[in-house]
């Protein structure tokens, strides 16, 4: 998964770092099955952050940049498709 910013931000520059749904190759819904990181909690690189549901396979997210999750932009048992975005991250400043 490649690191956007959001737009109008910078990331490495203080600005907010999506965590976005992968095009995954499995078939079947994709669901938030669990945010394992709360909104407002700060992430080291690699972290769980979100546990997806796909048929009877779990994936983790992984924080893709160290910070604080700023937003969870998707409720616990959403449907999401690839490409939605799912949090926020804020780096730490001067980062």
């Amino acid at each position: 998964m490649a690191v956007q910013p959001i737009p109008g931000g910078d990331a490495g520059q203080g600005g907010r770092v999506p965590l976005v749904v992968p095009d995954l190759t499995l078939e079947g819904p994709v669901k938030v099955s669990l945010w394992l990181v709360p909104q407002g909690a700060s992430v080291q690189v690699g972290d769980r952050v979100v546990e997806l549901l796909v048929s009877t396979a779990t994936i983790d997210l992984e924080a893709p940049i160290a910070g604080r999750i700023v937003r969870q932009c998707v409720d616990e048992d959403e449907i999401v498709g690839p490409g939605v975005l799912l949090a926020e991250i804020e780096p730490p400043e001067g980062a």
